[in-house]
């Protein structure tokens, strides 16, 4: 098989990428872009695989092996877990790139220095993304604490581990064919797989969701790398695609909670602060609502907006959420879906909540473009969200989410709030919107509330 030949098959599969990647950008799309992207990276694999000659039985024992257990994770997960699993696909990505980059080191030690550099970024890199989806997986499954974890002295701590990176990385590069260079190596790795650890721990949970968009573009980084070492094309277009991706998508979410990336990686936030914690007991009366006093409400309303958050994941109620929405819209009501980018645990959680009750796409309206027009909104039903829609965000400048942008449901005629009870959100503050004049509180398992409500709408 030609060279001229694998690289035209390699410019078609990275074409089949790139067109996947931009019908990821659309709910209605999505999904055909990901089988695309699939099929892209299959036709890849197996050229990649006839051009080689080799012996590849153990390879494709592998890939049945792996498919199967994927199979059964994806058709097993629920939605409450999809973003830990997003986490290990991170980990195990960077724990590929790793392995090939030691793989290849290990059999041909004469490296020359620019293949040493891209050897000990592939190395490097993957380890930190191994090491820190495992951490980030261990937060949000609850196996380890939620809460940021930090102690005195740890950026001195961390930056001390990144210069001894470094200076490993200077003296593998000249020396890299000789023992004391493979033990280098070897350093290299085991400090990557700390640092994983050590930078991704101090991260509270409130701010999973970029660190899971960051550590998908770390496995992109380090697969690029990896390509670069064996000099495969299409692994380093591949690892670039998804790298910069994830750098894309990382800056839209730091820019949807009004920080910098330094701030989410650094400042430790998760934990209740000094100044949140003021803000943490009652500012006023709660109103509470049975399901006969919301059902009036919506009843009587010309537009219905809900905003999801993780309750609506935990309680599975997503489709009850689309039944009650069509119910709405046979008594004339106009309903959409109001959609915050750091909604949920990671990227894009809320727009697959729905996508898989079958909400209509053109339903579901961004945060920018739904506060425009949120004084016209008659009825809010937030729904297990809490700090994506706290007003503290705008008007306390104590509050450790101030200036982060929300969606204002504040502004509409009347806010529906459903939680089984008043405890804080991520963030760990509690939220100035469940004590608003136009606010109800609507309490109980999300499910059996909505569930209750359409009964409601049914028995007339």
């Amino acid at each position: 098989m030609s060279p001229l030949f694998i690289n035209f098959v390699y410019v078609i599969s990275a074409a089949m990428f790139i067109f996947g990647l931009k019908m990821l950008s659309s709910p209605a799309t999505a999904r055909r872009g990901n089988l695309l992207s699939a099929l892209g990276m299959f036709i890849a694999i197996v050229v990649t695989l006839l051009a080689a000659g080799i012996d590849y039985k153990w390879i494709f024992l592998g890939m049945v092996i792996g498919s199967a257990i994927g199979v059964v994770v994806a058709t097993r997960v629920e939605m409450t877990s999809m973003p830990e699993m997003v986490a290990l696909f991170n980990g195990f990505g960077g724990i590929s790139s790793l392995l090939l980059a030691w793989g290849e080191y290990h059999q041909n030690p004469q490296m020359s220095v620019f293949i040493a550099i891209v050897a000990f970024l592939s190395a490097f890199i993957g380890g930190i993304t191994f090491t820190g989806s495992m951490v980030a997986f261990g937060k949000l499954s609850g196996k380890i604490s939620q809460q940021a974890v930090v102690f005195k002295g740890q950026h001195i701590m961390n930056a001390a581990i990144l210069a001894t990176a470094l200076l490993a990385a200077l003296v593998f590069c000249l020396t890299p064919g000789t023992g004391f260079g493979y033990t280098v190596f070897i350093l290299i790795v085991l400090v990557a797989l700390g640092f994983g650890v050590t930078s991704t721990i101090p991260i509270g949970g409130a701010d999973m969701p970029v660190v899971i968009s960051l550590l998908n573009s770390y496995s992109g980084l380090a697969a690029c790398a990896a390509g670069f070492v064996i000099s495969n094309n299409i692994l380093i277009v591949a690892g670039a695609l998804v790298g910069a991706a994830g750098m894309i998508l990382t800056n839209i979410m730091c820019k949807a909670m009004n920080r910098s990336l330094a701030n989410v990686l650094f400042s430790g936030f998760g934990t209740v602060t000094a100044a949140g914690a003021a803000s943490d007991g009652p500012q006023g009366e709660v109103r509470p609502a049975t399901a006969e006093d919301v059902y009036y409400i919506l009843e009587a309303a010309d537009s219905v907006a809900f905003v999801p958050g993780y309750g609506l994941a935990v309680a599975q109620a997503q489709h009850v959420v689309k039944e009650l929405g069509d119910l709405l819209e046979k008594n004339d009501t106009e309903v959409s879906y109001a959609i915050h980018p750091v909604a949920g645990r990671m990227p894009g959680h809320m727009n697959v909540l729905l996508a898989e009750a079958n909400v209509p796409y053109d339903q579901l309206v961004e945060m920018d473009d739904i506060n425009p027009r949120m004084d016209t909104v008659d009825v809010c039903v937030v729904i297990g969200a809490n700090d994506v829609v706290n007003p503290a965000a705008l008007d306390d400048e104590s509050s450790p989410i101030y200036g982060m942008p929300i969606i204002e449901t504040h502004r509409a005629g009347t806010v529906i709030v459903l939680k089984r009870s008043m405890n804080p959100g991520f963030a760990g503050i509690q939220n100035a919107l469940f004590f608003a004049e136009n606010a109800r509180m609507y309490f109980g398992d999300a499910k059996d509330s909505i569930q209750a409500l359409v009964a409601e709408f049914k028995s007339v």
